[in-house]
């Protein structure tokens, strides 16, 4: 064990949560601070339902979510686990207090390590890989060191290919191909998502997402890993018009059929000159699990976490809406009339039979199952009228 301070110049402690730790040359981003909270909450979630939390934080950085794993989810083991040898003395002063039986640390490739594990038959309640780039290197290992029933919580940070701007890199690295369109945030959860069913199908398993969370640049999703007959209605493709704006999903069975229906003869002056572009295959399920939601907002409410409880509802109300978004701006671009106020028109498409509700992918979107043209339409109305504070309206997002 290292007991001295090898970082003298970093005399200041850093909290978060109910921990403090020292930062040295290690990795931290404090913006990332509410996806570790949503973490934390889900552990405690899981450890109520089942009456045990075994973790294995791949790449744990400075140790900020062992001890937090630990101190608030109420962990009984956590295996801390980075690649890089040179902040062991930092990682292990910062979890020196933590009682032996419940922490082990190591220095392994992380594919490695969970390969190993996989051997050991040592399987773990919560595989959490807070990665660099793309996560899909770690998609098979990762499965294969958790538990059936346990949770995946996997990180990306590659939003470049995600978002359609390198397809043959999404290609290359996730087997799907993206395409640039304005709901590009909402879509990049949801390759990750798929690509880590179909890798989950591959032994003979099938993943299903908890939670998704984004916050630029950051793409977070958890999964729980289980034994059901693999789900292929929820794997498909994502359809976009580039001129009329609308979105559509498209089964497998239809890719050879696909047309926009808002462009087809009748509903505009000429009809549409190209197909959609296509995006997948992606998930196109529940975003989030919605009864898992609701306990970690429980937990959320009376740990005092308003914040979370605030985004944590947003997300609820989001969890099954189709699997994109509309920015405010392109309704109001595509309408020529200046972006309507998202609580009024979000109301005004719930008095006519809509869903709709905020997303908390992006404060200046609606998620809805309304077509576009209609949204702007609605737009339109309100921008006549007076305005009213709606009664009901969503949250403000955080």
């Amino acid at each position: 064990m290292w007991c001295k301070n090898i970082y003298p110049e970093d005399s200041s402690l850093l909290r978060e949560g109910q921990v403090s730790f020292r930062l040295g040359s290690a990795f931290y981003r404090k913006e990332s601070q509410t996806a570790r909270d949503l973490g934390i909450l889900a552990a405690t979630v899981h450890k109520a339902r089942t009456g045990q939390l075994r973790i294995l934080d791949g790449m744990t950085g400075c140790g900020v979510r062992p001890l937090r794993y630990l101190r608030e989810g109420g962990a009984d083991f956590v295996w801390a686990n980075d690649a890089d040898p040179e902040i062991a003395p930092l990682l292990e002063q910062n979890l020196s207090a933590i009682e032996p039986k419940k922490i082990k640390i190591s220095h392994q490739d992380t594919r490695r390590l969970l390969l190993e594990c996989y051997q050991r038959q040592d399987y773990y309640d919560l595989v959490d890989l807070d990665s660099f780039g793309s996560p899909a290197p770690y998609l098979t290992a990762a499965l294969l060191a958790t538990r059936v029933g346990g949770l995946i919580y996997l990180t990306s940070t590659d939003g470049q290919t995600t978002s359609g701007h390198a397809p043959e890199e999404s290609l290359r690295l996730m087997g799907v191909f993206a395409r640039s369109h304005p709901a590009v945030h909402e879509q990049g959860l949801r390759l990750l998502l798929g690509s880590l069913l179909q890798q989950a199908g591959m032994q003979g398993f099938s993943v299903q997402p908890v939670f998704s969370y984004f916050r630029s640049p950051i793409y977070r999703v958890m999964a729980r890993l289980v034994k059901h007959p693999w789900a292929a209605e929820h794997l498909g493709f994502l359809g976009y018009c580039h001129r009329c704006g609308q979105f559509q999903t498209v089964a497998w069975r239809g890719l050879s059929r696909v047309s926009c229906p808002a462009c087809q003869p009748g509903d505009l002056a000429t009809p549409c000159p190209s197909s959609p572009v296509l995006s997948g295959p992606l998930w196109l399920g529940a975003l989030h699990d919605r009864a898992f939601l609701t306990e970690m907002l429980e937990v959320a409410q009376a740990w005092g976490w308003t914040e979370r409880v605030k985004l944590l509802t947003i997300m609820q109300a989001e969890a099954e809406l189709p699997p994109y978004f509309y920015p405010l701006g392109e309704i109001g671009r595509r309408g020529k009339l200046d972006i309507p106020e998202r609580d009024r028109l979000i109301a005004a498409l719930q008095l006519q039979g809509y869903q709709a509700c905020a997303t908390h992918i992006n404060p200046q979107a609606i998620k809805t199952n309304a077509p576009l043209v209609l949204c702007g339409e609605t737009a339109r109305q309100l921008a006549i009228q007076p305005t009213s504070r709606a009664s009901g309206s969503q949250q403000e997002l955080i």
